[in-house]
């Protein structure tokens, strides 16, 4: 392994200095000697001073500094308390449990914990401030009215590192806006199987072009090591993520294991953290899943011995949301496990307090060595000593450059990043004639996806998993797909109208069709195949091609699929991936007002059998495909069996975390949009089971009720947890009238996780609604409900 290790490091370094990604810091670290003798005496004072501080450090506040917990379970009191050294805010997490609160509140929120964490000590203790870290993944995207950059799947997309490096810079001012500190970016997975739910976070199957668009990210965010604004003004703290192989997973499951020689493993997905090292990363996050078995986070072969030992890494290696947990013989809070490996802050988002209790446990009983914890310690005192978190001149969030200056949101400079990092993500797959569209043309806009935003911005968009359900008003100052090609339009002296099902009064010289996946983030994304099975774009193009009015296919996905009948159907099919909040950038494109130089990144899909590509073998458009504008070969028919589309998408309600398509929540008369949320009497919140918010925890007041509304047919099937009795009535209806379910729920309360079946034996009635209803305070959580049809005299149970 170490020779492997050793001959990936050089490699990639090597690729690095090729693609000229990371030029200025090669050079600077090579050709000034002088620079590197003085940079080498300040980085040495420094080194004594944090072995100083951990010296005189308690072993309580040392155990803080390797705890992370999430604003929605930590206060400024208990920060004040336990003097964590990290904090962070999930993909749902937002200032004072509102996700969607303005920039004023999450800065208001960074000053009361960096208050709470400098707050004087007895005895004369060292004072450590704490820092924030967010998954500003595509843009600081958690917070209303920020830019919102493509994801990374489109950036690998323009092979451009310039316009990566410009995304992580505007990025890192939008961050600081808010006072926080750490973006948990970018993401250097090699995604080799598409059917992953994180591909569209992989720059590329390719890991030299991976590793180059991480480490321009990387130089964005931080600048680049040895220049004078290093971790200064206008740069954040970034994460190289999830090592390792991440992207590797059998069958793309989602935390899954990867399995192979560890030597042609690592020739993968290893080769993309040398680079980003490289470029100076000051954190590296753990990956969930398992290499042979062996969980990552638990894993010291690699955390330590490679990580550290072959590739020389010495910033803080983080955990990921209660991963260590995963390890055999670990809970969420109890895990010495992880720390022996080589983690040096856990990131425990509910459950701070319990592992804290346990690690310093283990610290005075001799199973963790107190050296090991001033190791990690001492890591993490470099990163913050190196972002100026600690010393001196260290200056509260609010005090410091940019913050507080909310005109940077969104400013007009960052968006013009954007839309041109969009016009070059964009490839072309087919055209026969329609594009660049003509100017002075007549244009119908169709598709439900061209005038949504979160759309085109997919997952870790304001939430975690994204959705259709956040209209247009939360993005003020964006532009959607419609409203470019409507602004092309009028400029070229045509006309465009948008009509989301396709009808018309005036026949159109071409109609633009907007569709694609609906947005996902991780394990909710997920796929069995990879065959796009949603109609309604198809619909569409055949409806135009019937009457021959030329179409134009915008495709929206975070992954290339089996897409063989919508190309069939189209005169020009554009991959435009996820752009984000800035839609004039494919108006760009289509229009000719910039070329079209876009390459594929990932191999296409020829046939509908559902595996991965990774190369030419079986691709209908390899890796490094684009079309230019005036490229008008012909494709020819291409073949439209597929056995997948027979497959019942089967009768999930709510499921990983998310309600399928087609079912609504409500609480009383109130939309709760995938389930979360508050309404009439309820109050629904994301809570972890198996993974990350794959359930939902469920308060309803007297008089509360709780309806889903889909369709399916059998019985009712739910996985749920009542920690507590029923104090009243508590009934469920499908249709019919109000079935009491006291007595049951009342046996069922305190038993853990159970299946509840519910079949018209018990409910009189099955329709195509579902009513749980209480007269008095209930809770219940439920991590999955379907329809199943079961065997005649299937019995209801609880």
């Amino acid at each position: 392994m170490r020779s492997k290790a050793r001959l990936v490091l050089a490699s990639a370094v090597m690729a690095l200095a090729v693609s000229g990604c990371s030029e200025g810091s090669l050079q600077s670290a090579s050709s000034t000697p002088v620079a590197v003798a003085a940079s080498t005496s300040v980085e040495a004072d420094s080194e004594a001073r944090i072995a100083d501080i951990v010296s005189r450090m308690s072993l309580e506040r040392k155990i803080a500094q390797l705890i992370q917990p999430q604003i929605n379970s930590v206060t400024p009191e208990e920060m004040r308390k336990y003097r964590w050294g990290s904090y962070l805010n999930g993909g749902n997490g937002g200032p004072y449990g509102d996700e969607f609160a303005p920039a004023s509140e999450w800065l208001r929120l960074a000053d009361e914990m960096w208050d709470a964490s400098t707050a004087p000590l007895p005895n004369g203790e060292p004072i450590i401030p704490t820092m924030w870290g967010t998954d500003a993944v595509h843009g600081h995207t958690n917070v209303m009215n920020a830019t919102i950059f493509p994801h990374n799947i489109g950036l690998g997309a323009t092979r451009d590192p310039d316009i990566v490096r410009q995304i992580g810079a505007a990025t890192a001012v939008e961050i600081e806006v808010t006072g926080i500190d750490w973006n948990f970016s970018p993401t250097v997975a090699v995604a080799r199987d598409d059917r992953w739910g994180r591909t569209y976070e992989s720059y590329s199957e390719d890991p030299v072009l991976t590793g180059q668009m991480g480490a321009a990210l990387i130089e964005g965010l931080q600048g680049k090591p040895g220049d004078a604004d290093f971790l200064a003004q206008g740069r954040v703290i970034a994460t190289a993520k999830h090592f390792f192989a991440d992207g590797g997973t059998d069958q793309g499951v989602d935390q899954g294991d990867v399995n192979g020689d560890i030597e042609e493993l690592m020739a993968i997905h290893a080769v993309p953290y040398p680079m980003a090292i490289a470029a100076g990363v000051e954190t590296i996050m753990a990956s969930f899943n398992s290499i042979n078995g062996i969980k990552m986070h638990g894993n010291r072969d690699l955390l330590t011995d490679v990580l550290r030992g072959e590739m020389g890494f010495d910033g803080l290696v983080v955990g990921d949301w209660n991963a260590h947990g995963q390890i055999a013989g670990c809970t969420v809070s109890d895990c010495p496990q992880s720390l022996l490996a080589g983690l040096d802050i856990y990131m425990v988002p509910d459950d701070a307090v319990a592992l804290y209790e346990s690690l310093l446990a283990q610290v005075r009983d001799g199973t963790i060595p107190e050296a090991r914890v001033d190791e990690a310690v001492t890591r993490i005192l470099r990163v913050k000593m190196r972002a100026g978190l600690l010393g001196p001149d260290a200056q509260k969030p609010s005090a410091r450059p940019n913050a507080g200056e909310y005109e940077k949101l969104g400013q007009a400079s960052h968006r013009a990043i954007a839309r041109e990092a969009v016009a070059k993500s964009q490839v072309i797959l087919k055209n026969e004639g329609v594009l660049p569209i003509k100017s002075g043309a007549n244009i119908l806009v169709a598709g439900e996806a061209a005038d949504s935003i979160a759309q085109a911005a997919g997952g870790w968009t304001l939430t975690w998993q994204g959705g259709r359900e956040l209209t247009n008003d939360y993005f003020p100052g964006a532009t959607s797909i419609w409203a470019g090609i409507e602004e092309a339009a009028v400029e070229s002296g045509g006309s465009a109208t948008l009509s989301v099902d396709g009808s018309f009064e005036q026949r159109p010289d071409v109609a633009i069709v907007v569709f694609g996946e609906q947005p996902y983030a991780e394990f909710a994304g997920d796929r069995k195949n990879m065959v796009f099975g949603d109609e309604e774009g198809l619909e569409l193009l055949r409806k135009f091609k019937a009457q021959g009015i030329p179409t134009v296919s915008v495709f929206l996905s975070g992954r290339p699929l089996w897409m063989n009948r919508e190309l069939n159907a189209s005169d020009a099919f554009v991959a435009s991936w996820l752009p984000g909040s800035e839609g004039a950038g494919v108006a760009d494109v289509l229009f000719g007002a910039v070329p079209a130089t876009g390459k594929l990144s990932f191999s296409w899909p020829a046939s509908c059998e559902g595996m991965p590509l990774n190369g030419p073998d079986g691709a209908l458009f390899a890796m490094g495909y684009g079309r230019a504008l005036d490229d008008h070969s012909a494709l020819g028919r291409l073949s439209e069996d597929c056995g997948f589309l027979s497959l019942s998408a089967g009768s999930e309600w709510y499921a990983n975390g998310r309600l399928a398509a087609g079912v609504s929540a409500m609480a009383g008369g109130s939309d709760l949009p995938n389930l979360r949320g508050q309404g009439d009497g309820i109050v629904a919140r994301g809570i972890d089971k198996d993974r990350q918010e794959d359930a939902r925890s469920i308060t309803f007041g007297p008089g509360g009720s709780l309806t889903l509304n889909g369709s399916g047919e059998g019985a009712f099937v739910i996985s749920y947890n009542l920690p507590q009795a029923p104090a009243g009535q508590v009934t469920i209806s499908s249709g019919g009238e109000p079935v009491s379910v006291s007595p049951q729920l009342t046996i069922a309360a305190g038993k853990g996780w159970r299946e509840m079946v519910l079949t018209q034996a018990c409910l009189g009635s099955l329709g195509d609604s579902l009513t749980i209803a209480t007269d008095a305070p209930l809770e219940l959580s439920v991590v999955e409900i379907s329809r199943r049809e079961l065997p005649a005299g299937t019995q209801c149970s609880f």
